[in-house]
């Protein structure tokens, strides 16, 4: 049954049977996607994380088919209805589409039409016209015609309800109508009654009298049409045109038996057609919107995640002791000082911009600020009255000479208020309100934005397109597998990690992160990864998944604080020993390094090949943080108004957002430009990502501006 399963998924996968089946069984046995991918490479084949993903999540879906397949079975089965053809089909139907076509006409039916004629005894008579073996069926309906049933016609009628419902079960004719939706179909949208004008001042004004093949719509387009039926604005259906009659003709010809006589045929196509419109079409379309609605989740899932990994790993800025800075008018600009690792020093409230002005007291705040606690950076949200604040603190830097312009950074605040008011914020700061908490996140994001986004439900970092509007349940599973994806990847300090940031490692979770924490909180900081041992509840098994992913940066053990897992350890001191070093002589070697003859090691036993060259990756940079350097040059716009943009303009701005249909740009104003996909070269471009990435500064053209509803238009070309 295994060897069967792997089969399947390296089928539905494409990648080798055999590193499937290793990582089917690594999964199966515990063992997490990056651990897989990081410490079995021999076992699997070099897969790298993204196959072992696919794998597993292709695993999930095959799990699915194999229940279903053996429900559908044991159903058929109960109802003494299995033979040897129809096991067959089972055993080679693809997907649970395919199954549950096979076991439609075994279901147990609600009190149907066809089951209403079948209690008044007619299914002999439909029986009688399916064979065509009668030319005269309203003479052979006459003998049905008692009881319940009134006459000849009442029985016909009866006994095409029945036959309706056969077509509608036979899988042969579901495939036609299937496969004629898929080639045929188009999405038509139509204003709802009354609801002209609502429509018009909406996002959803383009939609209005709305058409697209269901081959060709796009993900972005069937989820906003989705939402505006939702709301009650729009109509949404599902049309087949010239293709309707076809259709018809196509099942009428599937399903007549060939011999059957004329008025048989008639009657059975009469049927066929009702099956068409009132049984089968609407099955089908509710088919076709789930897989459109399945297709159009998986892209803005698959872009949310993108999105999110380059949130996640944008570089950090090391060494730095940051004034973070929350802008507001009335209430003022909350302002914090933090340390190097993101811990509190100070905080304060100033006015600098409207309604109190108060540039004097701001300046000396700030300054008192900087001097105390040796700030040498300033991270700067990007929300209300973020534009007249960054203004105020160019003038204060450039007449004060405390720091230079660059070090002023403008920080995403999407989500701070939501970590501000969660249980892990009110943990961290229990005397402090919200508004402080606010600005520490910002902060600290500055310093590292791994650690800090990893507290925020990943939904509110806001770095996707329509996030409420798909499968909630895909869409937290692929957000919180590529925050543990981001997590590893970086590998993170057992003795300065927040709860939960551990809690993302390979093998720790929750519950293990808590009693790290209070195990640390308890004993002092680790000393090595062999400690982690002596932690409540984290057995061998936990510890094999997670050790290499923790690093301890000053620790006893100088390979603690690189990616090597210690299973390998042994191996290291084998490579140290052919170079007749120490191995406290190999890390940050390089000309030594070289020396290293893999292949000799190889043969010898000591590791496998992909494990070596992985272990002398890790050695030439020990401690090293792959995330790389973005955009480092301070953003500053060179618009500071709405009112101010004129179409044909060059503008600077930084992509804030990347979708489906084109990436927003900040342009230094409260209303983002639109940089539609079309604009982006005089090229096709295939996907925004290929182009663009969030963060990056470009120069982009302002095309349109829409005053009416405060929408810019931005293009790439001719800049």
């Amino acid at each position: 049954m295994e060897q069967e399963l792997s089969r399947a998924v390296a089928q539905r996968t494409g990648l080798p049977l055999h590193g499937v089946a290793a990582v089917i069984e690594l999964l199966d046995g515990g063992a997490t996607v990056p651990f897989i991918s990081r410490y079995r490479k021999e076992r699997t084949g070099s897969l790298d994380e993204v196959a072992v993903r696919t794998i597993e999540t292709a695993l999930k879906l095959q799990r699915e088919i194999e229940a279903r397949r053996a429900f559908v079975r044991q159903a058929i089965e109960a109802a003494g209805a299995l033979t040897l053809e129809l096991d067959r089909r089972l055993a080679e139907a693809d997907g649970i589409t395919d199954i549950d076509d096979i076991y439609a006409p075994f279901k147990p039916r609600r009190r149907t039409r066809a089951e209403i004629a079948r209690e008044k005894g007619l299914e002999p008579l439909a029986r009688i016209i399916m064979a065509g073996n009668t030319s005269d069926p309203e003479a052979s309906a006459h003998r049905f015609a008692k009881g319940e049933v009134t006459d000849s016609d009442d029985a016909l009628a009866g006994a095409a309800d029945i036959i309706a419902e056969w077509a509608s079960d036979n899988a042969r004719l579901r495939g036609i109508t299937r496969n004629t939706y898929r080639r045929s179909a188009s999405l038509r949208a139509t204003v709802a009654k009354g609801k002209e004008a609502e429509v018009a001042a909406s996002p959803f004004a383009q939609y209005a009298g709305f058409g697209q093949s269901v081959r060709r719509i796009s993900s972005h387009q069937y989820l906003a049409l989705k939402r505006a039926e939702r709301e009650g604005l729009l109509k949404i259906k599902m049309d087949l045109g010239d293709a309707s009659e076809e259709l018809d003709g196509a099942l009428c010809r599937a399903f007549v038996p060939r011999q059957a006589t004329a008025p048989c045929a008639k009657i059975i196509e009469r049927a066929v057609c009702d099956a068409s419109s009132r049984l089968l079409r609407p099955s089908v379309e509710n088919e076709i919107a789930a897989e459109l609605k399945e297709e159009a989740d998986r892209v803005a899932i698959d872009i949310f995640a993108s999105n999110l990994r380059q949130l996640l790993l944008a570089a950090p800025l090391r060494g730095r002791r940051v004034l973070a800075l929350d802008p507001g008018y009335r209430t003022g600009c909350k302002v914090v000082a933090v340390d190097e690792s993101g811990a509190l020093l100070a905080d304060s409230v100033i006015y600098p911009v409207p309604p109190k002005n108060d540039t004097a007291g701001a300046a000396r705040t700030l300054s008192s600020l900087i001097n105390k606690h040796n700030l040498n950076a300033i991270a700067l949200g990007n929300g209300t009255a973020s534009r007249e604040t960054e203004a105020f603190l160019r003038r204060f830097l450039a007449d004060t000479g405390l720091m230079e312009a660059s070090a002023l950074y403008v920080v995403s605040e999407n989500g701070a208020s939501v970590y501000s008011a969660s249980d892990i914020a009110r943990h961290e700061f229990p005397d402090k309100d919200v508004t402080v908490r606010g600005a520490v996140s910002i902060g600290r994001r500055l310093i590292d934005p791994l650690a800090e986004l990893v507290k925020i439900d990943p939904k509110a970092i806001g770095v996707g397109q329509y996030q409420h509007d798909v499968d909630q349940s895909k869409l937290k599973d692929a957000l919180d597998y590529t925050v543990m994806s981001c997590v590893n990847a970086v590998g993170v300090d057992v003795n300065t990690a927040s709860e939960r940031l551990l809690s993302y490692i390979s093998g720790i979770g929750p519950a293990l992160a808590s009693n790290i924490v209070a195990y640390r909180n308890a004993n002092g900081l680790f000393a090595s990864r062999a400690q982690l041992r002596k932690v409540p509840r984290l057995g061998d098994k936990a510890f094999e998944l997670a050790a290499g992913f923790l690093r301890v940066p000053a620790g006893k053990e100088a390979l603690d604080n690189t990616g090597i897992h210690p299973e390998s350890y042994p191996a290291v001191a084998a490579l140290a020993k052919s170079l007749g070093v120490a191995v406290k002589d190999l890390p940050a070697n390089g000309p030594l390094l070289d020396k290293a003859d893999i292949n000799a090691l190889a043969a010898a036993g000591i590791a496998g090949r992909e494990t070596l060259t992985d272990i002398i990756a890790e050695l030439r940079k020990p401690g090293r943080d792959p995330r790389t350097d973005g955009d480092s040059d301070t953003f500053t716009a060179a618009v500071d108004s709405f009112e101010s943009l004129s179409a044909g303009a060059v503008v600077p701005g930084i992509v804030e957002n990347i979708t489906a249909f084109g990436a927003f740009v900040n342009i230094g104003i409260k209303e983002r430009g639109l940089l539609h996909i079309s604009q982006l070269s005089k090229r096709r471009v295939a996907s925004v990502a290929d182009v663009l990435h969030l963060g990056q500064q470009i120069q982009v053209k302002i095309i349109d501006v829409d005053a009416a509803r405060h929408r810019i238009s931005l293009s790439l070309k001719d800049v």
